[in-house]
């Protein structure tokens, strides 16, 4: 008969199960090219520049801040999606960027998600740097800083 007091007593702890992982819902992390970490030091230099920018490495990638919000991450050992993607954020793309977003092929996947908020670009050559600093421009323009989430029946308590 199996009894909890006598784990407890000998000071030992249950067998706990292992729970199988089931598939990831995060995408994986890519190692980057050579090509990528130049193109990417280049960009994180021209980022860097930009008033009111900036930067806090996250997850092999250096994330962009503008008035507090996120508006890009640049791949430093680390990519999402593709070893040579770039990813920035609008929340929401305003119609007209995304209808230039659905014609630009290197725009990534996300596109076809309603209501996507972060979009990847994929550099493929040099000259697509600067169609992504272009992006990448927009991108920062529409920053905004996160929307506080309020408490519900919180009232402070004063002593």
């Amino acid at each position: 008969m199996f009894s909890w007091h006598s784990l407890l007593v000998q000071g030992k702890r249950p067998k706990k199960k292992k729970q199988k992982a089931g598939p990831s819902k995060w995408p994986k992390l890519l190692r980057i090219s050579e090509e990528m970490k130049q193109w990417s030091a280049m960009l994180e230099q021209e980022l860097a520049s930009w008033p009111g920018v900036t930067a806090k490495p996250m997850f092999g990638m250096a994330g962009y801040y503008r008035r507090g919000g996120i508006f890009a991450a640049v791949p430093r050992t680390r990519a999402l999606g593709s070893v040579n993607a770039v990813i920035f954020r609008f929340d929401p793309m305003p119609p007209g960027l995304l209808r230039r977003a659905l014609d630009d092929r290197r725009i990534g996947a996300e596109r076809e998600t309603p209501g996507a908020r972060w979009y990847s670009f994929e550099v493929r050559s040099g000259t697509d740097l600067r169609d992504l600093l272009w992006w990448l421009h927009r991108a920062c323009q529409a920053a905004k800083a996160p929307e506080r989430k309020r408490r519900r029946n919180s009232k402070r308590v004063r002593r």
